[in-house]
Parts: structure tokens; C-alpha cells; sequence
């Protein structure tokens, strides 16, 4: 067994809850601009000073409307400012944020509403309330449904207008940072999803050491970000947190058709996405290369990027690495960085595994990715690579105050103040993977290096056994194909058979751009069985079969002529595969894969 930790490096309030952030920025800095509201007219900026009242106002609303201290409040709505907004006012009314996917269909909105015992839903469009009308039979516990659509901020300011603030100041000291901030819902890969009991205590131990180790991001002059990521997920939400205890400015994003007008037009100093978010621009950048002739300039431009940032692992790039890099920097990375608003230094990815190829090629145009690692269970990451020490393929080391163990299975286990308080109303879950003296069971499996940095290897349960005994961890592989421009989602399978094989989708964005560049007609379906096709594909098995071993690697593979969604079923709100419902749908293709 491998243990690692690190020191608390800061004071953790015993005070006090997350709303104390707003107040004092108000207080201290009240013409501060903290955010950038997306309008009609274009970004209108929000201070300090406006930010708090507006809170105040509907946060004394849902007061005046019987909302009590304790109670549960869900919120249905894509990344916009009233999301941060409303959030904010249910803990200033001593109340529970229950955020939830704007995606999520009725039968999803209708467990955790009746799970959670939610009091009110605020939600964003007429769809999401009909989604909640439909749900509503039975939940005798929701009194209120407010409607972004209809003006909830206004009508809820209306509500509070006879709340005093002596009244709202009480309200909002209740909570301790013993007392649940949020109930998230696991998006649930396998059965019923649940509620994670997220303590004001698990959030400001998060923030209060990542902001510390991320201060490059968070407190240099004029820095900002964009969230585009649902913050209904962790990683979008401890963000949220982080930008408004640093005053970092903070925009969103709702519509990822207008993010590269959005990232243009707001110029974020840093950005945070999942590894598909980075393999898309990869791929896209590379694809619109090839269309206008210059696609071997770019590949070379790539190659550059990569052997120039693995030239820093070694000390320094060579010479000759060095003048290739300068060239590529005026021709090509420049534009790249461009695409991002052009003052990016810095992104924060998590989810999954990113990949060595492409963590060397972000740093080498100038795009330092900081890959980071952690669960809902967690409030988000529990270790993280920081300017100053990064080690691209890991995932960085614990952050100050926590600490790492790998169990002699190879399940990582870690513990510190971020670590939930257990699942709501599920105490049989909450014993299975929370020990009594703190210890958390992430399920997944890794690694930890001398020098502190973890890499994940797989899920425990994902652990494939081939009818010859060798064990294999899908996740490399899968990793390493999702990277090739033609691969949209995929899936490799074996378990108790004689060889490793997988199922493969296509990117329905990159396949007519291939298609009409090697003369082809026909849709994603018609090509499937393509000779030149799966001649390409072939070319991504045989990469990502260099990361293991002969008995671990791909001998065959299908394609199949539909994608895989999260509205189809087989994806989850945060793009994580249904492994269940992907074997239950494509059962006999895996028989005949096997013959």
C-alpha cells in the first residue's frame, strides 16, 4: 500500500458559509466588476456592489414565499448568469441548491425532486417547467415553480420587497460549514442516480487551497473565465465558487454554437472544458487545415508543439525544435490561440483522461492544460496539476490537506476536507465507499509516483478479464482512440473473452469532410463498411494499441453507423459512457465481433 499527503498550507474558517464571499466583495471592493452578463446589446458588466443586491432581492423572495432555512430548492437550467444568481439567493435564504441537467428528462426530474423533497424548482424555459408539470404527480412537498422564461428574478424581487434586511442578514448566517450547501446528483452511469450531501465546510476547504495553488489563474490582474460547461456538474460549479471568492471575473456561455463568437468577444484569461472539448479543436483545426491545402503544415506545426514541450520535460527543447516552434508560432499557433479570445495561458481539464499527445501538443502552441482529478463525492478535484509543476500524463498531486493512498487492489483512495458528508438518505451506499476514518473509495484505479503526481489507469469495475486471465483497463485504449480526428465515442470490450476488441462511432462533424476529400458519397451508414474508412480507423487502433501490450490489444473492431448521446441514452449529462446500456443495445454486435 502507497500513501501520500501534503500539509494544510492555509486556515480553514470554522465560521461562516460561502454567501461571506459576496458580502465582502461588496464591502471591500463594491465598483469591482465580478461579472459579465451576456445581453441582447452584449456583455454588460456586474460589480460587486450590484451582484449582492440583486441577490439580496431574491433571496428575500424566496423568503417571503416560505422557503425555510434547511430547505431544498432545485435549479433547471443551461450555464447562464441567473444560474450563478439564483444559486447564490438559496443560500442566502439558508435554503439547498439542487441543481439539475437542463437536459434531464421528466422521469429524471421526477426522482430527484422526490428524493431531494425539493420545496421549489426555479427553471429556465416553458419546456423545463412542462418537464416538472409532468413530473409533479406525487410530490406533495413542491409548492412553487418559477420560470426564468416568465421573469422569476423580477417576480421573485417583487415577492421579498416587504423582507427586511435585518431578516435576510439572520437568514443568511444560519448556515455553518457543518450545514449541506448543495445535494448533486450522480449523473449514474448504472441505477437510480444519487444525491451527494456537499457541506459550505467541503466547499471552502476546496477553494480555499485551490485558489492558493492556482493563484496564477485566479488573482493576477484582469483575470477571467467563461463557463460554458453545465453547472449542474461539480467541476463547472467549484468554478463558479472560485471566481466569485477571488473576484475573477466570471461570464457563461448557454450555447456551445456561439462559444467561439463568445470566447472571441469576452477574452478569458483561462478557460475549463472536458478532453473532448480539446480533442474537438484539435480535431476541427486540423480537418479545416486539410480542407485549404495546408494540412501537412499543420501536422508538422503539431509535431512541433509536442517535441517542444516534451523538450521542457527534458530541460530544454533542442535547437533545431526551438527555430521549427518560432516559425510555427507567427504561422500557425497563434491563430489557434486566437480562436480562444487570444489572452488564454492556462485551461483546467477533468472529467477524464486528457492524454499525453495532447497535453504536449496545448503547452507547445502555449495553452498550459492543467489536468486535474476528482468526483462529485469530492466537490470536485482532489488533485490537480498547478503552474509551477505540472507533469503532463498525470493528474497532478494532492492538493495541500489531502492525501492519497493506493489500496493493494489499485484503488485509489484519498481523504480531506473536501470529501462529502455521504449520499442523501442512502446510508448503505455512503458505508460502501466511505470508511469511518475518512477514507473515500473512488473506484478508480492508479498509480502514484515518487513524487507525489497520480495517474488513473482505469475504473475498478471497468477492469476487463480475457478468457486467458490478463486484466485490462479500457480507458487508455479508449482515451487514445477518442483522439483520432473520425472517432466520436467508442468502446472496447473482452470481458472472459479470448481477445480485446471494441465498438466504434464516428464523429458525424469529420466524416463528410473526409468523405469529399478522398471522393466519397453517402452518409456515416452508407460508410461504415468503407475499405478506405476502416483503413483510417485501423490507423487509431494501431496507435492507441501501442500503450499496451499484445494481450491487451485491440485485434478487432466494428463501426457502427449511429453515435452514441446522451438523449439516445448511452451517454450521461457529463458525456461519461453507460457501459450497461451500450452492451444491453449492442449485444450481438459484441457476439459476432467474437464470432
Amino acid at each position: 500500500m502507497r500513501e501520500f499527503s501534503t500539509p494544510l498550507t492555509i486556515e480553514v474558517p470554522a465560521t461562516g458559509n460561502l454567501t461571506d464571499d459576496v458580502v465582502t466583495n461588496a464591502h471591500e471592493a463594491p465598483d469591482t466588476v465580478v461579472f459579465s452578463r451576456h445581453t441582447a446589446e452584449g456583455w454588460e458588466d456586474v460589480t460587486a456592489a450590484t451582484f449582492l443586491a440583486e441577490v439580496s432581492a431574491v433571496a428575500k423572495g424566496l423568503i417571503a414565499a416560505g422557503v425555510e432555512a434547511g430547505d431544498r430548492v432545485a435549479l433547471i437550467s443551461k450555464t447562464r448568469y441567473e444560474w450563478t444568481l439564483v444559486d447564490y439567493a438559496i443560500w442566502f435564504a439558508g435554503a439547498v441548491t439542487v441543481p439539475v441537467y437542463e437536459t434531464s428528462s421528466a422521469e429524471q426530474i421526477s426522482w430527484i425532486l422526490r428524493d431531494s423533497g425539493a420545496r421549489a424548482v426555479v427553471a429556465e424555459s416553458s419546456d423545463h417547467v412542462a418537464r416538472v408539470a409532468e413530473a409533479r404527480a406525487g410530490l406533495e412537498e413542491l409548492n412553487h415553480v418559477w420560470s426564468l422564461a416568465d421573469n422569476a428574478v423580477d417576480v421573485l424581487t417583487r415577492l421579498g420587497a416587504d423582507i427586511s434586511d435585518e431578516a435576510l442578514e439572520e437568514r443568511r448566517r444560519t448556515a455553518t460549514p457543518l450545514d449541506l450547501a448543495t445535494l448533486i446528483y450522480t449523473s449514474g452511469t448504472t441505477g437510480r442516480p444519487k444525491g451527494c450531501m456537499l457541506t459550505h465546510g467541503n466547499f471552502m476547504f476546496e477553494l480555499g487551497v485551490a485558489v492558493e495553488e492556482m493563484e496564477r489563474l485566479f488573482t493576477t490582474e484582469g483575470a477571467s473565465t467563461l463557463l460554458f460547461l453545465p453547472l449542474a456538474h461539480v467541476f463547472a460549479r467549484i468554478i463558479q465558487v472560485g471566481a466569485v471568492k477571488s473576484r475573477t471575473r466570471l461570464g457563461h456561455s448557454a450555447d456551445i454554437k456561439n462559444l467561439l463568437a463568445d470566447l472571441q468577444e469576452f477574452r478569458p484569461t483561462f478557460i475549463l472544458a472536458v478532453p473532448r472539448v480539446f480533442e474537438k479543436v484539435f480535431n476541427t483545426a486540423s480537418q479545416k487545415a486539410t480542407a485549404d491545402g495546408r494540412g501537412k503544415i499543420f501536422d508538422h506545426a503539431a509535431e512541433t508543439a509536442i517535441a517542444w514541450s516534451r523538450g521542457l520535460d527534458r530541460g530544454r527543447p533542442s535547437l533545431a525544435v526551438r527555430a521549427r516552434h518560432a516559425v510555427f508560432s507567427r504561422l500557425v499557433y497563434g491563430k489557434l490561440r486566437d480562436a480562444l479570445g487570444g489572452r488564454c495561458e492556462y485551461a483546467v481539464s477533468g472529467g477524464a483522461p486528457l492524454g499525453d499527445r495532447l497535453g504536449h501538443f496545448y503547452r507547445g502552441i502555449g495553452l498550459t492544460v492543467l489536468e486535474g482529478y476528482g468526483l462529485t463525492e469530492t466537490t470536485a478535484a482532489l488533485t490537480a496539476n498547478v503552474p509551477g509543476a505540472v507533469k503532463i500524463g498525470t493528474v497532478g498531486r494532492p492538493f495541500p490537506g489531502t492525501a492519497v493512498r493506493v489500496a493493494d487492489d489499485g484503488e485509489l483512495l484519498f481523504k480531506g476536507g473536501q470529501v462529502f458528508a455521504g449520499y442523501w438518505g442512502n446510508e448503505e451506499a455512503t458505508r460502501e465507499t466511505l470508511q469511518r476514518d475518512g477514507w473515500f473509495h473512488t473506484g478508480d484505479v492508479g498509480e502514484v509516483d515518487d513524487e507525489g503526481f497520480v495517474r488513473i489507469t482505469g475504473r475498478k469495475k471497468e477492469i476487463l478479464v480475457t478468457a486467458g486471465g490478463k486484466n485490462v483497463a479500457p480507458a487508455v485504449l479508449e482515451d487514445r482512440l477518442r483522439a483520432h480526428l473520425l472517432v466520436d465515442q467508442c468502446m472496447v470490450v473482452g470481458d472472459g473473452q479470448p481477445f480485446i476488441a471494441a465498438l466504434i462511432t464516428l464523429d458525424p462533424e469529420a466524416v463528410p469532410a473526409w468523405a469529399e476529400a478522398h471522393h466519397k458519397t453517402g452518409s456515416v451508414a452508407d460508410l461504415v463498411d468503407d475499405p478506405d474508412l476502416r483503413a483510417e480507423v485501423q490507423t487509431a487502433v494501431d496507435e492507441a494499441n501501442k500503450a499496451v501490450s499484445k494481450a491487451e490489444s485491440i485485434r478487432k473492431f466494428t463501426i457502427l453507423p449511429d453515435d452514441w448521446t446522451e438523449e439516445g441514452g448511452q451517454l450521461t449529462p457529463s458525456l461519461k459512457l453507460k457501459r450497461n446500456v451500450v452492451m444491453r443495445e449492442f449485444r450481438d454486435e459484441v457476439a459476432e465481433l467474437y464470432g
